[in-house]
């Protein structure tokens, strides 16, 4: 469990997590449950489905090694819900964390292990015989490897939250090839902006030659309201950008997760604290940002896109909340599932129909939700659930694995295989 998840679950006091609840606008006026039956979550004609799902999983008690689950999820499978195989990676203790947030064409996935400084590859091609190809850590001074994204020369932008010692100083990004190897380190420090600047997650727009980048500490020791914006293919920084606040005035505090809207070009971004911006002119000089909506609460955590769908978890609110962005600049909420008391959402990832979606959170279940591409509208797949529990879900919380008898695990980094 990394600090920030310690610090956004109230027990790691830090100020830039003391947020003030704020009214939500715009929502939905109720929230809804859906529960799906197994034959009710079909993919309609046109749309495949995928079969396996990857899960990047800790050790809970880091006395045995981490390790990549594999999960059947084949409708109708008799399998459906299991863990088929495990891969573990040789190290014990890395804090398993964010993967690739979709499986790449090739079949392969990168993973961080947070902690060990370590990144490792894996090639899901035969999904039942996962093979790790390779690991390997940043160039000194930088540190912290955290998240990937797949560039259109066919390397990968890694942002690396820190360089230095025990001494904080703001980190880095670094180009990589398919196996590791680094082609180039480009510092993000912009002192004279902000002086916290902590790459978290990266964003490619190739259609204007543009990188995003965002920027919060993992360990949650600064504020940052950083967006930065690179020029492709040289990384070159074009401008960091200071969110501007929303109504109450902490919405562009730790900005998370930067993603490219079906135009090719529109982007926005969401923030731990639950901010939605939309970027301006990205394409010129003197890009900008501009506040658009408020999930309400003071903690939210990654997005994906699906089709003109912004779907983004709310772990204050135990929720997922679906916005309709066909219209950039003014989100409108169609759908809000609450996915129980017990669960708060982090992670999340669709599949290639965008029919399910993937959740993780800040504690050893896995969930599964549907959702309808046409309105929007989520639903929990209560079929998708250990035999015999109370509550929809796979948990990690067991004794056996396919690799051994290594106890507890928590999943993080989540992504569905590729349509067959």
């Amino acid at each position: 469990m990394t600090a920030r998840w310690i610090a956004r679950t109230g027990l790691l006091a830090c100020s830039s997590l003391v947020l003030a609840l704020a009214a939500c606008q715009g929502v939905a006026p109720s929230s809804e449950v859906i529960g799906m039956k197994a034959h009710e979550a079909t993919v309609p004609s046109g749309h495949k489905s995928s079969d396996y799902l990857f899960l990047w999983s800790a050790d809970e008690d880091k006395q045995h090694e981490d390790f990549l689950a594999v999960m059947d999820v084949r409708h109708g499978s008799p399998k459906f819900g299991q863990i088929v195989a495990t891969l573990p990676v040789g190290e014990k203790g890395t804090v398993p964390h964010h993967t690739e947030h979709e499986l790449d064409a090739s079949g392969e996935l990168f993973a961080n292990g947070f902690a060990s400084q370590h990144s490792f590859v894996f090639d899901l091609n035969e999904p039942e015989r996962p093979r790790l190809l390779t690991n390997f850590k940043p160039p000194p001074p930088f540190s912290r490897p955290h998240s990937y994204a797949r560039l259109p020369n066919g390397n990968l932008v890694v942002t690396l939250q820190e360089k230095g010692g025990k001494v904080f100083q703001p980190g880095g990004l670094m180009e990589v090839t398919a196996r590791g190897a680094v082609v180039r380190t480009v510092d993000a420090a912009d002192d004279a902006v902000d002086p916290h600047v902590m790459p978290y997650s990266a964003e490619v727009v190739p259609a204007l030659d543009r990188l995003v980048t965002t920027s919060a500490d993992m360990h949650a020791r600064w504020v940052s309201q950083a967006v930065q914006v690179w020029t492709l293919p040289d990384l070159e920084r074009v401008r960091t950008i200071v969110l501007p606040p929303g109504p109450n005035g902490k919405e562009g505090w730790d900005p998370a997760e930067a993603r490219v809207l079906g135009d090719g070009s529109t982007v926005l971004v969401g923030t731990f604290s639950c901010g939605l911006y939309l970027l301006e002119g990205l394409e010129t000089s003197t890009p900008g940002a501009r506040f658009i909506h408020d999930f309400g609460g003071g903690d939210c955590a990654l997005p994906v896109v699906v089709g003109h769908y912004w779907v983004q978890t709310v772990p204050d609110a135990h929720a997922l909340v679906a916005l309709d962005v066909s219209e950039p600049s003014r989100p409108r909420e169609v759908s809000r599932l609450i996915v129980g008391d017990e669960f708060k959402p982090h992670w999340i990832a669709a599949e290639p129909s965008g029919r399910r979606i993937v959740l993780t959170g800040y504690g050893p279940r896995v969930l599964l939700v549907s959702m309808d591409p046409a309105t929007g509208k989520l639903g929990l797949i209560e079929s998708f659930r250990d035999a015999g529990a109370k509550v929809a879900g796979v948990s990690f919380n067991r004794t056996d694995w396919p690799h051994g008898s290594s106890g507890n695990a928590v999943p993080h980094g989540a992504v569905f295989d590729r349509a067959r």
